[in-house]
């Protein structure tokens, strides 16, 4: 295999976040590109961007895809500590790890939960490390239903699942509009087994007190996007729920420099149910702040 392609395989990095929790990445691309970190959604892991990660990697970028302290193989919370006040910590610390600065900032694209992350970031004393903040399906006000359906399905299933159709099921009732896939294998990177069942390879403990924390943080998250001078990019799922019309409206009278793509067809989880026209919109974006 050529070095280029090379390239395009992910290499896996171990990388300290706040109280020195153990949080696992993947690098695309070369080590002295342009920098690009992504964020998954709630329930996600950072195999969810490996796609629009080898595309940038293959336009010379440096990406780097999280996993979220209790998802995936990253270390769940021995505290239960999940709130975004920490996430931000984390990401904080993996910006500073990964060489970001305010002179050679990182490009941060976060979907729902790494959407809200990122926003929140920047405006927190260390935040000037992100030059470009790319918004997948979040907004200042999304709408309360498309969320409620959200950490409803989050919060189900926690007594686990006989088999991997039974999970796949529940992907496809949870998303009607995607069509279901003919095999499960790619939930493998979601579940894990244990004494016979699938498990959701996240901690169940990441919902705990998301109620009362909700409040505030939608008043930060405001307050933060009003403060936003970076270029901003806010997705667009035409489907979706969680982000209506007068959502992306609202977020633009806001932020007024934020650019908007909307893709046809998607729901909340853009990226994945579109993510050539995701990747192709991320990439023009990305590519753009470069020039």
């Amino acid at each position: 295999m050529s070095d280029a392609n090379n390239l395009l395989e992910p290499v896996r990095l171990r990388l300290r976040g706040s109280g020195g929790i153990e949080l696992v990445a993947d690098h695309f691309g070369p080590a002295d590109g342009p920098l690009v970190v992504f964020l998954h959604g709630g329930g996600q892991t950072r195999h969810s961007w490996k796609q629009t990660g080898a595309k940038l990697a293959a336009d010379g970028m440096r990406v780097v895809t999280l996993d979220a302290r209790g998802h995936g193989d990253s270390a769940w919370a021995d505290d239960g500590d999940y709130t975004r006040d920490t996430m931000v910590r984390d990401l904080l610390c993996v910006l500073e790890q990964l060489g970001a600065t305010p002179q050679n900032g990182a490009v941060v694209v976060g979907a729902s939960m790494g959407g809200i992350t990122g926003l929140l970031t920047t405006d927190t004393e260390g935040g000037e490390s992100i030059s470009a903040l790319v918004l997948v399906d979040i907004v200042t006000r999304p709408e309360p239903a498309g969320i409620a359906r959200v950490l409803d399905f989050l919060g189900k299933h926690r007594a686990g699942f006989d088999s991997l159709d039974q999970a796949a099921d529940a992907v496809a009732e949870y998303m009607p509009h995607r069509p279901r896939p003919k095999s499960t294998d790619g939930l493998l990177r979601n579940l894990r087994e244990r004494d016979g069942r699938w498990y959701w390879h996240w901690d169940p403990d990441l919902l705990s007190g998301r109620g009362e924390e909700r409040s505030a943080m939608l008043e930060h998250v405001e307050i933060a996007a009003r403060a936003l001078t970076v270029p901003v990019l806010l997705v667009r799922g035409m489907e979706s729920d969680v982000v209506s019309a007068e959502g992306a409206a609202a977020f633009q009278e806001l932020v007024p420099h934020a650019q908007l793509v909307e893709i046809g067809g998607a729901a909340h989880t853009a990226a994945g149910d579109d993510n050539d026209a995701f990747t192709e919109a991320v990439a023009k974006f990305v590519l753009g702040t470069r020039d």
